[in-house]
């Protein structure tokens, strides 16, 4: 674990997309209990473990909804200095390419891929202002190691958000903007649990066979295990903090190993 002091990020305004649960929810409590203002937005309502104030109730893969998250950063906080997108997700059939029609491929792109885009249309050119910002895009090793059964449209749209990244990156560095990647393998968390189970209920088999199936496609995890969502939130309180400040325009993998190749 990343050590870092108890007010590491006092006065830093964080806007966290995801928050509420999974790996972002882990990044929502790791900087907050590090002394950061947050705000961070779900299409369900407010779960108990987000203050009232730090919660927005949006739906992120909407231009509605990027709006409605990026108005109440400004007005709350009068903007960000961090700017953590962790949303993301695939809620695709198991099937292959032919069981996604053209509705699926546009929610994939939307989660994955415009939720980023948008509501880093409305927030970075106050950072640029600035001449001071941070943002992290959560991709996935999937942009590299697609699993074609269920997550072909998923993994394209994180490797247009990584392509992305790396142009925004070009782009804002020299404003004083920094951009970087991370890119989990398999993170042990109850979406993940979902998609184990949508697996199986396609093929006709067992939720064991189903997670089997994923260790298979992705080659084993030579650590032997799912990282586990603290572990993504310490990568990603490092990026983004001031002791990261020379760490730009790159992408940092956390699999346990899974990618076989440099």
């Amino acid at each position: 674990m990343i050590t870092q002091s108890t007010n590491e990020f006092s006065g830093k305004r964080v806007v966290v997309t995801g928050g509420t649960q999974g790996a972002g929810y882990a990044v929502f409590e790791k900087l907050a209990a590090a002394g950061a203002t947050l705000v961070t937005a779900a299409r369900s309502a407010r779960p108990d473990t987000i203050p009232e104030a730090s919660f927005v109730r949006a739906d992120l893969s909407t231009a509605e909804g990027a709006n409605a998250l990026a108005h109440a950063a400004l007005e709350r906080m009068g903007g960000a200095d961090i700017l953590v997108h962790v949303l993301g997700g695939s809620k695709a059939p198991g099937g292959g390419f032919a069981a996604s029609g053209d509705d699926v491929w546009q929610a994939e792109l939307d989660l994955n891929l415009m939720s980023a885009v948008r509501l880093d249309r409305l927030l970075v050119p106050q950072m640029i202002e600035r001449g001071k910002g941070v943002i992290i895009h959560t991709a996935s090793i999937q942009r590299r190691l697609p699993l074609y059964d269920s997550t072909t449209a998923y993994a394209a749209a994180k490797a247009a958000l990584a392509a992305y990244s790396k142009a925004l990156s070009k782009e804002v560095g020299p404003k004083g903007v920094r951009v970087n990647v991370v890119s989990p393998g398999w993170i042990y968390t109850s979406a993940a649990e979902a998609m184990v189970k949508r697996i199986a209920e396609s093929s006709g088999g067992s939720e064991e066979a189903a997670r089997q199936s994923i260790l298979d496609a992705l080659g084993g995890i030579p650590i032997g295990r799912p990282a586990l969502p603290e572990e993504v939130a310490d990568l990603i309180a490092f990026l983004v903090s001031d002791r990261a400040g020379s760490i730009h325009g790159a992408e940092y993998v956390i699999d346990g190993g899974t990618i076989p190749t440099l």
